[in-house]
């Protein structure tokens, strides 16, 4: 049986002469083996930029996140897949929290250096002036560059950070193991005061990672470091025996299961029944051999076999799902043993799709209705919150128990913002979603991101209320801007007289064609259909002026059928 990676590790961090830590340091070392095995262990130091109105929350953002998404990752991904696919999105995340300042130079932002170690190898993420070092045999080695430029009288400014721009520069570099050496990450208040040749020899010290941490931060401060000081240390004491390379292709070619059908077994998951079955995947009820819970296994469809962006959207779908934290989402449940086939488990709720579920409470009451809305609409916020859309909210993807608890489901078209290969709209065979609720911008070429899922809820809100299609069933057959040219919205007073104008007013905007004219957050939806806007009670002036010259035909109409009856009158009088 191969050797377990066993690290002795520790971080430190101080604020030194300044008023506050804007430095952040972590560590993860897994206590479980298969976590460990499959995700390794991670050492992170960032250092908030302190030109930066919000650097400390920059830094301790980017710390908590990576150690917390990282391990989230699909155990499928390389580790520099996952580091790239979490960083890119966390850069995204503050830098778009970075817009809210006034100038460029303000913002959440932050240095960012990390090891993963995973089997014998060593994965180095790094961005800014943070550094990596490797100590092996009495010998200090930098393993980043600093992402510095120079001006003027010998000064530097940092020339990359996390938050910097929307697109992230990230390095990223691998090293092998040994045991006996040592991993060292520093910020720049210990660096630019300590030389290496006093870390290298801090560091052939036989003193335990706590301690040669504790010191080292001792040593920066007597060097007159003026800056935050931190740093990581870990010292490899064993090595796993299983090659890295050959571990990781174990893990990334697993075969498509068969068919499943009662009574079967896969990886001590028992299948009790088909829940439901298309040509893209299966999903299964299942019961844990160990524990006893049941759970809702998903499968990919072998027509996909041979179809490597199936593949990675498939595994990509479970990442996503394990970012999303909400009672609203179903949860995605992380295995506890190795898998010998691709699949993912998720909790299994007993409730029906809210379809179904309106076709038997036809109408429902307008309490218990906005009651499931408010719970979608928080499930929607849980993925905003997380730089992702769904994209494919419909009745369907939304499951309600007897409790009328409200799970949002189904990954397959989540689009997530910040990744590198996803920078632009996802292509799908077909549109996105399902014609009677998707975004039109969706269904011509358009990523309107959040307003998407706005328009999205929407419409369910507004079928919720009437058991009606906000445009009529007509637009299912729309392929162009000129097709929805041609459609009207559709009072919902229409059909539910007990429908308040200011609500009928707030679903019109949220199904508005036009995203200027649409809501551009789910907040703003809920807000104006809890409570009434004013702007929704004001008359109209194009409709006020249509309905003034709609009065002015009938008046002119009435006359001349009058003046009619009035010539016809005369003329049979003088016959």
């Amino acid at each position: 049986m191969p050797n377990q990676l066993k690290l002795n590790a520790a971080y430190a961090t101080e604020q030194g002469r300044k008023a506050i830590n804007e430095d952040c340091a972590g560590l993860h070392i897994p206590d479980d083996p298969y976590l460990l095995g499959s995700k390794g262990a991670a050492l992170v130091v960032a250092d908030g930029v302190s030109s930066a109105e919000a650097g400390k929350e920059a830094s301790d953002t980017a710390v908590q996140r990576f150690l917390d998404e990282y391990f989230q990752t699909p155990d499928t991904w390389s580790v520099s897949h996952c580091g790239e696919k979490v960083l890119s999105t966390l850069n995204l995340r503050l830098y778009r929290k970075s817009h809210g300042f006034a100038t460029d130079s303000k913002g959440y932002l932050c240095t960012f250096s990390a090891v993963v170690i995973k089997g014998r190898t060593a994965h180095c993420f790094h961005v800014g002036d943070s550094r990596i070092y490797l100590y092996r045999n009495s010998e200090l080695k930098q393993l980043t560059h600093d992402h510095t430029a120079a001006i003027a009288d010998g000064k530097y400014f940092l020339a990359r950070a996390l938050g910097m721009d929307n697109r992230l520069a990230l390095d990223y570099s691998k090293v092998p193991l040994e045991e006996g050496d040592t991993l060292l990450i520093t910020s720049d208040g210990v660096h630019d005061f300590v030389d290496a040749t006093t870390i290298s020899q801090h560091l052939g010290s036989e003193k335990n990672s706590q301690q040669l941490a504790e010191q080292l931060i001792a040593k920066s401060l007597a060097a007159d470091s003026d800056d935050n000081i931190s740093c990581v240390i870990a010292k490899v004491e064993e090595l796993p025996s299983e090659n890295i390379d050959d571990y990781n292709a174990r893990l990334t070619r697993l075969p498509f299961p068969p068919e499943l059908a009662p009574g079967m077994k896969l990886d001590g998951y028992q299948v009790e029944k088909e829940l439901f079955a298309s040509s893209r995947s299966q999903l299964y009820l299942v019961r844990d051999s160990e524990t006893g819970e049941q759970l809702a296994m998903k499968t990919p469809s072998r027509n996909f076999e041979d179809d490597t962006s199936y593949i990675d959207r498939f595994i990509q779908e479970e990442w996503i799902g394990k970012r999303i934290s909400s009672p609203q989402v179903v949860k995605i449940i992380r295995q506890n043993r190795p898998r010998t086939a691709l699949y993912y488990l998720m909790e299994y709720v007993q409730g029906i799709g809210l379809d179904d579920w309106m076709v038997h409470n036809r109408p429902p009451k307008p309490k218990r209705a906005i009651g499931l809305i408010k719970q979608v609409a928080e499930g929607l916020k849980a993925f905003h919150n997380n730089e992702a859309i769904h994209q494919d909210l419909k009745p369907g993807n939304i499951l309600v128990d007897a409790n009328d608890q409200v799970k949002i489901v189904d990954f397959g078209a989540v689009y997530v913002a910040g990744i590198a290969e996803m920078a632009r709209p996802l292509v799908h065979e077909g549109a996105l979603g399902t014609a009677y609720y998707a975004d039109p911008q969706y269904l011509m070429g358009n990523n309107s991101g959040i307003q998407g899922d706005v328009y999205a809820l929407a419409t369910i809100t507004y079928e919720l209320f009437t058991g009606e299609l906000p445009y009529g069933e007509k637009i299912e057959n729309c392929r162009s801007a000129f097709d929805y040219d041609h459609l009207r919205y559709r009072n919902a007073s229409e059909f539910n007289p007990v429908i308040p104008v200011w609500f009928d007013g707030a679903l019109k905007k949220g199904v508005n064609f036009d995203l200027e004219q649409r809501y551009g957050n789910v907040e703003q939806l809920m807000l104006d259909l809890t409570q009434p806007n004013v702007e929704f009670l004001k008359d109209d002036p194009v409709e006020k002026q249509n309905a003034s010259s709609l009065m002015l035909w009938k008046l002119l109409s009435g006359f001349w059928f009058l003046l009619l009856l009035l010539v016809v009158y005369l003329f049979s009088q003088s016959n």
